[in-house]
């Protein structure tokens, strides 16, 4: 441990009162219409192509929920995991109008 831990680390309060403050590592999310979201083909292994979204900043049960809606509306399968949103084939058309309507300002990465 740092000396910064130790700092922070509290051993015993006398306060019968004392809530002890858990750091927490969720970031606010940001709305809709002021986050601009890469939309990006990729080419998977055996040759397979995904559609990814990627910038989003907020908490990750927003990008799961966001995950779910995109995957549900383009009707193909998909994942969320290291702040990107990973849906199975090639939906890049669909996923930019689909979060223009939710909001959110796109921008198209590659080719």
């Amino acid at each position: 441990m740092s000396n910064k831990d130790f700092k922070n680390r509290v051993i015993f309060s006398t306060n019968p009162s004392f809530k002890h403050e858990e750091e927490s590592n969720e970031q606010e999310t940001v709305s809709a219409n002021q986050q601009t979201l890469y939309v990006a083909l990729e080419r998977l292994k055996g040759g397979k192509v995904a559609t990814i979204v990627s910038n989003f900043v907020g908490s990750e049960n927003d990008l799961e929920t966001l995950g779910k809606q995109l995957k549900n509306k383009c009707g193909s399968g998909g994942t969320v995991k290291d702040g990107i949103i990973l849906i199975q084939g090639e939906q890049r058309e669909k996923v930019i109008a689909l979060l223009t309507t939710l909001g959110y300002k796109t921008k198209r990465k590659g080719g």
